[in-house]
């Protein structure tokens, strides 16, 4: 059955990161060219913020419920990993998710460190049969475990293992089928990567299967030369742009995010990137009924 359809997953339209620095804004507080409150659709939070028993994170947790629709993302699950899941972590995790009550939660595929030493990094996987196995188990407890459909996200990588056997679209369409989760589709990730590692990223795209792809990320990233470093401390760029809307050609309308995590600027320059992306999405998904409107009137 489809994914979405299974779960009632909605598409929540346009939405930022909710970060500290623009707390005040977001919640009415301080002056802003514009109300974000009626230009922003949903936030994204970071959940490892909230993971606590008390206090200002989770004050002003309620205070971004109030104002808007939440959505948690997770940085430091690990689901990679070979050692066994964090059950402490998972308990703090469905608390957050137990507060915000979201349509889905979400983490990145990827391991952030080994042997009880974290490293704060989200590190590719080898594209293997048995990382598929490995992960798409692991997702199935975590999922089952919180209790809320689950979305994982593609990372932007550096590096390639030797040992991979397919590329990484076809193993991240594979595993969200085997733990039958979401995906969360970053689009200025597959460009970082496909840069780096010489791929076409309209073929990552292609490939995504349509009903799993629950949300979407846009960034911008630092052009280093002889690669590209995802640090989510500009605009988003052009191609990016290019990209989201083949993605939205392909899936449709999707829950879409812009992330500005390094160099923050002030809040009306995110909500700027907001509007951009809701303009782009107004663009294409009006597009894509346009035919069959023809057709009908036609008719």
């Amino acid at each position: 059955m489809n994914f979405k359809a299974k779960h009632k997953i909605p598409d929540l339209g346009v939405g930022i990161g909710a970060r500290a620095k623009h707390y005040a804004g977001l919640f009415g507080d301080a002056p802003a060219a514009s109300d974000p409150k009626a230009t922003l659709d949903w936030v994204e939070v970071i959940s490892e913020n909230f993971m606590v028993d008390g206090g200002r994170p989770l004050r002003n947790l309620e205070r971004l419920i109030e104002n808007y629709r939440v959505i948690p993302h997770g940085v430091s699950m690990s689901i990679g990993a070979t050692t066994g899941l964090d059950t402490s972590y998972l308990t703090r995790l469905k608390a957050v998710v137990d507060r915000i009550k979201p349509p889905w939660f979400s983490d990145h595929l990827c391991w952030t460190g080994a042997s009880g030493v974290e490293i704060h990094d989200l590190l590719p996987l080898p594209h293997t049969k048995e990382t598929i196995a490995h992960v798409s188990e692991r997702i199935r407890r975590v999922q089952d475990f919180v209790g809320v459909p689950f979305a994982v996200e593609n990372v932007s990588s550096y590096l390639a293992y030797k040992d991979s056997e397919m590329p990484e679209w076809e193993m991240l369409a594979e595993i969200a089928e085997k733990a039958d989760c979401g995906i969360l589709f970053d689009c200025n990730n597959i460009y970082v990567s496909g840069f780096n590692h010489g791929f076409d990223p309209n073929d990552y795209v292609d490939a995504m299967p349509q009903d799993r792809v629950v949300q979407m990320h846009l960034a911008g990233h630092t052009n280093k030369g002889a690669y590209l470093l995802d640090t989510h401390s500009d605009y988003v760029c052009d191609p990016v742009w290019d990209l989201y809307r083949r993605a939205l050609g392909r899936f449709g309308g999707v829950s879409t995010l812009i992330e500005w995590d390094e160099d923050i600027p002030e809040l009306d320059v995110v909500v700027g990137e907001a509007v951009k992306a809701k303009n782009v999405r107004a663009q294409m998904l009006g597009a894509a009924k346009a035919p069959a409107t023809a057709n009908a009137e036609a008719s």
